[in-house]
């Protein structure tokens, strides 16, 4: 993927199980949970391109968040502050070859920023 294209979406949920049977019979998702990533069930649509995760939900996570990839977490992060953004959650460690953050957009959204690889191998 390249910089600016939406890579994931996170739909937080309640009962992963109730969450798992709704979506996977409405919409055809695959959803399996990947060795590494335990209680996180990640869904992957039809087309094999669009996916996700099924997130616990928690409070700030209440809604479906989407992350875009970026060329680099840090300098996204410095140019949305510089352009009035908030940074909800500063660059945090998904695998060593992976990143992520979340920031606000100056209306009030929540987006979230990927860089790098992960293998779910």
């Amino acid at each position: 993927m390249a910089h600016g294209d939406i890579t994931h979406i996170d739909i937080p949920v309640s009962d992963v199980a109730r969450a798992t049977s709704f979506y996977s019979s409405l919409f055809g998702w695959d959803i399996e949970e990947v060795p590494g990533f335990e209680g996180y069930p990640m869904w992957q649509a039809p087309n094999k391109i669009s996916g996700g995760g099924l997130a616990p939900r928690e409070d700030g996570f209440t809604a479906p968040r989407s992350y875009v990839e970026v060329d680099s977490v840090d300098d996204s992060l410095a140019l949305a502050r510089k352009l009035g953004g908030k940074v909800l959650m500063e660059k945090m460690e998904i695998s060593p070859t992976s990143w992520w953050a979340v920031v606000e957009d100056t209306e009030g959204n929540p987006i979230g920023m990927y860089e790098g690889t992960t293998s779910m191998e």
